[in-house]
């Protein structure tokens, strides 16, 4: 007799295993089906693409290489004098490996003990509600659910011209795992993912060359954002060529030949390295029997209504394999939402308010509208903007590059988007986040007292400059 829970999810990144948990603290039982292995030892390991092979190790990577970077140049006008920097990558991966392990075994002390059943093996819905379980071994598991979360998250995209060739041509889980920094790296894609690998190995020593085939830079930030980003990275090295539409790739020896095109005919690079990072897409191969009738559309995204509830009763999908960014934090709130569904609570998920963040140096964030978005729909706004060149705090660090900008509704004054260009905004987006979730006008924020000396500070600057009140900063008179 198959064994029988409340609910059991499909997947345990993020998305999953936050729905899981939060089911069994409202009092349902739950199981969570993932077939994530180590790919050193081969052992199960909770946690999906973010912890294993994502949001995790890079970040890891990321901060590790901004302190070599440091170390090699930024530390001599601080009056700290390092002779004889030298890097340890190996040292470095390890690092990222150790906590990677301390994560994803965290995960699995939080099944344990919260009640939840893990099974590891593929999970595939079928009819009914029931889920089966395939193992390694091929052998099968029928699982009975009162409800099914599907949370199988993504994979990364690949493309013809850039077949994957082991240890040459790469995807992001790769480039997370080189033993040896590349003389030349070549990217293609200049998004998110692409920015952030590039930036690690960039600081590491590489010369990275980023092929991006749109015109336009980072289009789904804010234009004026994307510009001041796009000379920051320009003026530390990153060689960003936009327009760039690779044709194929030829590997030659231990080499990597690409051939692209751009406005000016057809180029040839060649790399020791080449990163394929042109996108994610849902992880929904194999995920269901046909008999259920799921629905999908054309790019494999599960159809869902706004509370993640798919076209068969009792059956929700959330995170990567639905509509929207395919961001962890998102798919924790879609599993909390989904998890209170279940139990006969009422929620829901505030799509307007999802922070976006790049993890680059100077990092990258917004919440909200964008400009060009609110031009195009007609929006009447007004704009205010404060550069961390004037903030105190900034200048103290010694890390001045970028600006706040806020844009709030030119009759109610609610904030109606934050955007972010500068040291550690990661953490200042959640003040705009908050301000928008509560419906704040940027009087709000500006009558708001911040401490003094903090980065915080260039968010309230950004608040008067709204109003024309800016202190800190040069304004023509108001008229």
């Amino acid at each position: 007799m198959a064994k029988s829970y409340d609910v059991v999810v499909i997947g345990a990144g993020p998305a999953g295993y936050v729905a899981a948990i939060r089911c069994v603290q409202l009092g349902l039982s739950a199981a969570c089906v993932d077939q994530w292995r180590d790919r050193k030892t081969g052992e199960p390991a909770l946690g999906g693409t973010c912890l294993n092979v994502g949001c995790i190790p890079s970040k890891a990577l990321l901060e590790s290489s901004l302190l070599y970077e440091q170390a090699s140049h930024g530390c001599a006008e601080h009056g700290v004098r390092l002779a004889g920097v030298e890097l340890d990558l190996a040292a470095m991966q390890a690092r990222k490996d150790k906590v990677v392990g301390e994560l994803t075994q965290g995960v699995a002390g939080l099944f344990k003990a919260h009640g939840i059943a893990a099974y590891h093996g593929h999970g595939r819905l079928l009819a009914g509600r029931q889920v089966e379980v395939r193992d390694a071994d091929g052998k099968t598991e029928v699982l009975d659910a009162g409800s099914v979360i599907i949370a199988t998250g993504s994979e990364p995209t690949q493309i013809g011209a850039a077949p994957l060739t082991d240890g040459l041509i790469v995807d992001s889980t790769g480039a997370l795992e080189f033993e040896r920094v590349p003389e030349r790296l070549g990217v293609i894609g200049a998004g998110v993912i692409g920015l952030e690998l590039g930036s690690v190995w960039r600081r590491l020593g590489a010369q990275v060359i980023l092929l991006e085939a749109q015109r336009e830079f980072l289009a789904i930030a804010d234009a004026q954002i994307a510009k001041q980003a796009y000379k920051e990275f320009t003026r530390q090295g990153l060689d960003i060529r936009l327009g760039a539409r690779v044709l194929a790739c030829e590997v030659q020896g231990a080499k990597v030949q690409v051939q692209y095109e751009d406005g000016q005919g057809s180029h040839r690079e060649t790399f020791d390295k080449l990163v394929v990072a042109v996108g994610r897409r849902p992880g929904t191969d194999d995920l269901f029997a046909a008999e259920t009738g799921l629905l999908l559309d054309e790019w494999g995204v599960v159809h869902v209504d706004e509370h993640c509830r798919t076209n068969l009763p009792g059956v929700y999908a959330i995170g990567d394999v639905v509509r929207g960014p395919m961001l962890a934090h998102k798919g924790m709130e879609e599993g909390v939402m989904v998890a209170e569904l279940i139990a006969g609570r009422s929620a829901s998920v505030n799509y307007d308010t999802v922070p976006s963040v790049i993890y680059t140096e100077p990092e990258i964030a917004w919440a909200g509208k964008t400009e060009q978005a609110l031009k195009t729909a007609g929006h009447d706004y007004r704009s205010g903007s404060f550069p961390f060149a004037a903030s105190g705090r900034a200048r103290a660090m010694g890390n001045t590059a970028g600006l706040v900008k806020l844009l709030a509704d030119a009759k109610t004054d609610r904030v109606l988007g934050v955007h972010i260009l500068g040291p550690h905004c990661s953490e200042l987006i959640a003040q705009a986040v908050i301000a928008m979730g509560l419906g704040a006008s940027s009087e709000d924020l500006a009558m708001t007292m911040f401490a003094h000396p903090t980065l915080s500070e260039a968010v309230h600057e950004a608040a008067l400059a709204v109003d024309h009140r800016a202190i800190h900063v040069a304004r023509s008179r108001r008229k």
